[in-house]
């Protein structure tokens, strides 16, 4: 199955949502409502209350695992994670779904990856259809200076060749880290979302996630588990677009949060739910002393 709106937020269970949650859980999909009307107390109950596990974007293929109502049981495999092998668990709408074999099937070939917080696909006649997020990846069908024609659940669609990123481009890796850095900083004042994966609204790991996905770079989905992944790199030796990762007990316990490198003694990251994307000097910060290990996956 392959998700069919912007962003799919994939929930603990079915009964998880709110009342004051069912924007999101509609299709057509009402994001920016959603987020409008959530208080900070009622982003960390989300937290808190472990009411949601990540996000899966447009165009994102799952794996059904059970159906109970109007609800589906998912597996992502583009999001690995230690939790389940064949990839992050969770529940979403069946309405946000939709069975699209001949979609999932176009596995080769070249990819537009979108590289602007959002864009807009148009059908052929040149008119918006849906506006998706950054990082959403669609197979190319037809390359334009332009115009690129992309494949979607709901048929070929026109993406603005200045707004993507083709993977046939990319050399399998960045230039340099501070490609990344560049990518993040798109997103500063942003507010953080709990499980958040789409450019309205990133938790620290899955800022980290998608600023690497939108070059083509698959990393877990979890801090933890992209603590241990990746290539270790010394804390003296760290270069920007480097993930920086903090754990409890002053970095002795369980890694909680991740960070993004800048270079000069400065991070990107989105912090928490009363926060918003921003850059800091790490000398000082309060979680200076919880600084553990840093990986590099470009």
């Amino acid at each position: 199955m392959i998700v069919a709106v912007p962003v799919a937020t994939v929930w603990t269970n079915p009964e998880a949502p709110r009342q004051l949650d069912q924007p999101a859980l509609q299709h057509p999909l009402r994001i920016r409502d959603w987020l409008d009307s959530l208080s900070v107390p009622d982003r960390l109950q989300l937290c808190e209350d472990n009411l949601v596990q990540t996000q899966a974007l447009y165009g994102t293929e799952v794996i059904p695992v059970e159906q109970r109502d109007n609800w589906v049981k998912i597996l992502i495999p583009s999001q690995s994670t230690s939790k389940e092998a064949q990839g992050y668990p969770g529940w979403i709408p069946a309405a946000q779904l939709l069975d699209a074999p001949e979609f999932a099937r176009l596995s080769a070939g070249s990819r537009a990856i979108v590289n602007v917080p959002t864009a807009c696909l148009f059908d052929s006649q040149h008119q918006p259809v849906l506006e998706i997020s950054f990082a959403t990846v669609l197979p190319v069908a037809e390359t334009g200076d332009v115009w690129t024609v992309v494949e979607t659940p709901h048929g070929k669609r026109l993406l603005r060749t200045d707004q993507i990123r083709l993977t046939s481009a990319l050399p399998g890796s960045v230039p340099n880290g501070q490609a990344i850095v560049e990518a993040g900083k798109q997103f500063l004042g942003l507010h953080y979302l709990w499980g958040g994966m789409s450019a309205y609204g990133y938790d620290c790991s899955g800022f980290a996630y998608s600023m690497h996905r939108s070059f083509g770079i698959t990393i877990p989905r979890d801090a933890g588990d992209q603590s241990k992944q990746g290539t270790l790199i010394d804390l003296a030796q760290v270069q920007p677009g480097d993930l920086l990762f903090f754990a409890y007990e002053e970095g002795k316990g369980r890694v909680h949060h991740v960070g993004i490198y800048c270079g000069d003694g400065k991070m990107i990251h989105s912090p928490d739910s009363a926060s918003k994307i921003e850059m800091i000097e790490l000398a000082g910060y309060k979680l200076e002393k919880e600084l553990c290990v840093a990986r590099r996956y470009w």
